[in-house]
This record gives structure tokens, sequence and C-alpha cells, in this order.
């Protein structure tokens, strides 16, 4: 693969032009899923991404009860089912990415997205977005978990620094993540807040230090739209150590190791 075909992975396919145009015309946020990535020249096959929570967005789609609804009946083998109903529309409708697993702790009431979520647990939010993984996962679709991390407010989201101390934020706001992680979650999405003055999405504590060195997360890091990467080089670096995951139409996630310096 050249440098020009891997640097091509690295975005979307769909500009923001396009995207309003789309949304003007009656074709609503991931009306269709959105390309990214791939290479036609070796046959490497692109990224569809699908966004959620209350199911999967596209047209004529399932709308499930919202995401802490859904969490008040503490069933996790209910919420694979559903993760498992999304997966089977996700590949009906010719997409093969869920960026709908958020698992974001609502530390603040009035952070608008508290109704994407489980709960205010890090247990219970750790135990059902790993169902929804599991289910999603079985239809050969990419599983994300988001927003990593430390996102619980709205209103200063893209800018806010948080600060945490060590118990405080491997008990109750990155135990849930790792549960994700240990149930081979093949991507993650990073947060738009800064963590210890450095942006999630190009956080080498984050990214690097815990969730790939001590967690062992062998999937990918995308980044959160528009604004999730505020640094082209520092946002690159975190993500050198991640695997590539290709679909194969015979069914199965496979690992794609990458070669030293690639």
């Amino acid at each position: 693969m050249t440098l020009e075909e891997k640097i091509d992975l690295m975005s979307g396919d769909l500009s923001l032009l396009k995207l309003a145009f789309e949304m003007i015309n009656g074709h609503g946020y991931t009306y269709v899923p959105f390309p990214a990535g791939g290479c036609k020249r070796l046959g490497v096959p692109d990224l569809r991404f699908c966004d959620g929570p209350r199911g999967v967005v596209p047209d004529r789609s399932t709308c499930f009860p919202v995401t802490m609804a859904r969490g008040t009946s503490f069933d996790c083998e209910l919420e694979e089912r559903v993760g498992e109903a999304i997966g089977r529309e996700i590949r009906g409708g010719g997409g093969n990415f869920f960026g709908g697993v958020c698992i974001n702790l609502p530390y603040n009431p009035g952070w608008g997205r508290s109704q994407e979520v489980y709960d205010e647990d890090s247990m219970h939010l750790g135990r059902m977005g790993s169902s929804l993984v599991r289910g999603v996962q079985k239809h050969i679709v990419i599983a994300c978990i988001k927003h990593f991390a430390f996102i619980s407010m709205e209103n200063v989201r893209f800018k806010v620094n948080i600060h945490a101390d060590k118990r405080t934020e491997r008990e109750i706001f990155l135990r849930h993540f790792k549960q994700g992680v240990d149930e081979s979650a093949a991507a993650v999405m990073s947060a738009y807040n800064q963590y210890q003055g450095e942006h999630c999405g190009q956080n080498d504590y984050l990214l690097n230090q815990v969730m790939k060195g001590e967690w062992g997360f062998d999937g990918f890091v995308m980044s959160d739209v528009v604004m999730g990467v505020r640094d082209t080089a520092n946002g690159v670096t975190p993500g050198t150590r991640a695997r590539a995951w290709s679909l194969h139409p015979g069914g199965q996630l496979r690992e794609k190791r990458a070669t030293p310096g690639s």
C-alpha cells in the first residue's frame, strides 16, 4: 500500500458540503451509511458508518427505546438481542460499522446526551454496553464504544479540561470502557474534551499508555466528527500502534497486523 493510500484510510469520504446538501434534500444524518477508507486497488472494502443509539439511524430501521430506558431493565441478555437486531439491520442496509455504543458516565445532569447512556453507575454502563457490543458484532459489524473519555457536559465539551485523581479515573470514568475493550469491541471513538491538558483525540496517556498499553486494545480509534482532532501530527502518533481490521464476506472479522513503521 502506498503512503497516499495509507493516508486515505485515515479520513472519511464524505465532505461537509456534500453532507449539508444531503440533509437539505431530506436525507438526514447517516440516512445512508457514510463511507470511509478502503482501497479499491488492493480489494480492501471501505467502512460504512452508521450511527445510533436508538437502533441504527439509516432510513426504515427499528427505533428501540432510548438507551437510558433500556438500562432500567438491567437485562444484559435483552440488550444483546437488541444489538443483534441492530447488527442485522446495518448489514441489510449496506453498513458494517456501528457508532452507537455510548457509555459515558452522565456526571453532569445538564448533559444533553444523558438519554443516550444506560445509567450513572460505571459497572452497569460496562455490563450493558458490553452486551450491545456482543450482539452487534455477531453479525460482522464493527461496534464502536464512545466517547473516550470523561465527557459529561454539553455546552463546553469542545474545550473543557478535565482533571481527576487516579482512583476516580480508574473506578468511576474508565472502568466501563475497559469492560468494552475486554469484550473485544473493535473500535473506540475519542471525545472532544481535554483530559489533563490534552485533547482526547490526540491524548497519548489515554490512547497509548492506558488503552493500548495497559488494556491491550487491538482495534482502531476514530475521532468524533469535525472537531475531534485538533492537531494532525499529534492526532496520528497516538494511533500508530493500532491494528487494522478487514471485513470478509465469509463472515469473519480478520486482523491484519501492521508491519513495523507502517
